[in-house]
């Protein structure tokens, strides 16, 4: 039997192999500590060193404002929980509506110990109101955490717009780039942020490897508590062969980034070309143009998406994010865009990645069209 055709490199990517190479002699010869003053500590300590000029290449950052961490999650969580003290000074924290848990947790758990959190509201495309942060932002704003690209629908936040806001009333921003970074261009001065996070998994390199940047000066309190690695910021021996993993992932996604945006964007409207010319009453879910290049939300008119998708199984795709599947519950991001429960429950997230080909988008758009009107037709 042939596997399914992959199309849900939103929710992770499989290892690229030339990450794979780059990570082996790490899991296998050169094990040492990179805190080791030795030989086999000083090999593993210029193997991180690398990595994080790689990542900072990506990012267009100083090597030194690159923290290694476990994962986007965590990357949050230190950005938002290391930043913003409810007990001290400012505490008044600006988010979006339709932010990944790992972000709105954090806010929730500030707002528990006393913080005063904003939710800024979306237009119908699933971007952030202007209007409405300009009127959230005030005096004492610590932080503006909005992410970069929008995990369900693709959707990009208008980032560089919202720091502005943000710095001027003095505040740091924030956002998780971790779905965007690989994609498009992310350029941390462009954007004009503070703090960024990133996940390997969702740009080839393995799970349980990230990223934070930390603009020089901007102090980060740590919320693990050890020794001083990274800088004192992020404490626990490093992850030597993810770390040297997403390194490269970095350096590959820097290197292909123009090409591959094309060619995915390409995949990504044929995709949405055959199902709209074939399904009456489709509907797009998110920003028509500016979106990541390989995210396709759509919801199939009369039915559910896991409907459609349980009688496509030649298609592995999403209802939705990944991280908070399992229930038939509305999307909160959609149904925050003004989709009505119906429509938010026909949803299904389409995402390409590098190893997806136009035969396989021609198959899987034939499956799902297939499986629609399997399901739609009258009993």
């Amino acid at each position: 039997m042939r596997e399914p055709i992959y199309l849900d490199h939103n929710a992770t990517t499989p290892v690229h192999p030339a990450v794979l190479e780059a990570m082996l002699p790490y899991l296998r010869e050169h094990f040492g500590n990179p805190s080791s003053g030795h030989i086999f500590g000083r090999r593993a300590r210029s193997a991180v060193e690398l990595a994080r000029s790689q990542v900072a290449s990506l990012l267009a950052c100083h090597p030194e404002e690159v923290v290694f961490t476990s994962g986007g999650t965590e990357a949050n969580n230190l950005a938002i929980l290391g930043t913003v003290d409810p007990a001290a000074g400012r505490r008044h924290v600006v988010t979006s509506s339709v932010e990944h848990p790992a972000t709105e947790r954090p806010c929730e758990r500030l707002q528990r110990h006393g913080a005063e959190v904003t939710r800024l509201p979306v237009d119908a495309c699933g971007r952030v109101e202007l209007a409405a942060a300009h009127a959230a932002v005030r005096a004492d704003t610590a932080l503006v955490t909005v992410m970069l690209a929008q995990n369900e629908t693709g959707t990009l936040m208008p980032v560089a717009e919202l720091a502005a806001i943000a710095r001027g009333h003095g505040a740091l921003v924030h956002t998780d780039a971790a779905q965007a970074v690989g994609k498009i261009p992310v350029r941390v001065e462009e954007l004009g942020v503070d703090l960024l996070s990133l996940a390997g998994h969702k740009l080839y390199a393995p799970k349980g490897v990230g990223a934070l940047y930390v603009r020089s000066g901007v102090p980060v309190s740590p919320v693990l508590l050890g020794a001083g690695h990274e800088r004192g910021v992020r404490p626990g021996t490093e992850n030597v062969a993810s770390i040297v993993g997403l390194g490269a992932a970095c350096a590959l996604a820097e290197a292909t980034l123009a090409a591959e945006t094309e060619r995915q964007l390409e995949l990504r409207d044929r995709l949405w070309t055959v199902l709209r010319s074939a399904i009456p009453g489709i509907r797009l879910n998110g920003h028509p143009t500016e979106r990541l290049p390989n995210t396709l939300n759509v919801s199939f008119p009369g039915t559910r998406g896991s409907t459609v998708l349980a009688a496509a199984p030649e298609v592995a795709a999403s209802t939705g994010s990944a991280c908070h599947e399992g229930g038939e519950r509305p999307s909160a991001v959609l149904t925050a865009m003004g989709l009505d429960p119906a429509t938010a429950l026909g949803a299904v997230r389409l995402s390409v990645g590098r190893s997806t080909t136009r035969e396989q988008i021609d198959l899987a758009a034939h499956a799902l069209l297939r499986a629609w009107r399997a399901v739609s037709a009258p009993a």
